[in-house]
């Protein structure tokens, strides 16, 4: 096989990395909190064996790293006591069996304890990283833009501070690596800070930021470089083979 169709290669095979990016951006275009991912890819220089009188050097084309857009997506409204979205930038702390993990997706609810949790059942963490306990007997819960919960006890005037919801960032949010579910894992052992400028909104849920039009424009890019690619591969090999009859004529 020679050089053209290697290279041709490698271009498919990002393509089809890309592809599968894309495609998992368009099925998560509903998923709340979700954020859209690109592939970066890079060129590999390579020395081929010298020709006759000459060197050259080919250029194969490798998947990089997967580029992660923590742009805040739109927030819609649903009046849930226990939906919450943050504004600005920040992540919800949570408990998983694998330790502390991030997300922001605020659909959360109660748990047969009384404790806040997600939609999968992993506790939400306060901000020195206990669990929440909510009181389902007290009165409506209400939750501050600084993630305060308060709720009135049965024949109490004044509303009492039953927890906070915990807010952190990160200096470098390409460190974090997603770890399914909505949620992301600090795999670099990054120390998480006190979100101090994000705020939380009780009663709202922060959409994707997914763009169904951009990333469907980019499947069809997709589809017509492998197309072009594919063509080139066949192109090549057409002349290969007609090399070869002609050689075999003159012998």
């Amino acid at each position: 096989m020679d050089n053209t169709m290697y290279v041709s290669l490698s271009r498919q095979m990002v393509l089809q990395r890309e592809l599968d990016i894309v495609a998992n951006n368009v099925a998560n275009a509903d998923t709340n909190g979700f954020k859209v991912e690109s592939l970066t890819s890079e060129d590999d220089p390579v020395t081929p064996p010298k020709a006759i009188g000459q060197q050259a050097t080919i250029q194969y084309t490798l998947d990089g790293a997967v580029a992660r857009d923590f742009t805040q997506g739109s927030l819609t409204q649903t009046g849930g006591s226990l939906d919450v979205a943050i504004t600005g930038k920040g992540f919800f702390q949570v408990q998983t069996a694998s330790g502390v993990e991030y997300t922001r997706d605020g659909r959360f609810t109660l748990d047969a304890q009384g404790q806040l949790t997600t939609q999968s059942g992993n506790p939400v963490l306060d901000p020195n990283g206990a669990p929440i306990s909510i009181n389902s007997a007290n009165g409506p819960v209400t939750i501050g833009r600084d993630g305060t919960i308060t709720q009135k006890a049965p024949g109490q005037a004044q509303s009492q501070v039953t927890g906070k919801i915990g807010v952190v960032n990160f200096d470098s949010l390409s460190q974090l690596s997603k770890a399914g579910d909505g949620l992301y894992a600090n795999t670099t052992n990054q120390t998480p800070q006190p979100a101090t400028s994000a705020t939380v909104q009780q009663g709202m849920l922060e959409a994707s930021n997914v763009q169904p039009i951009v990333q469907i424009t980019d499947l069809i890019r997709i589809q017509r470089a492998y197309e072009a690619v594919s063509q080139m591969i066949s192109n090549t090999s057409d002349l290969s083979k007609s090399a070869i009859q002609r050689l075999g004529a003159v012998q």
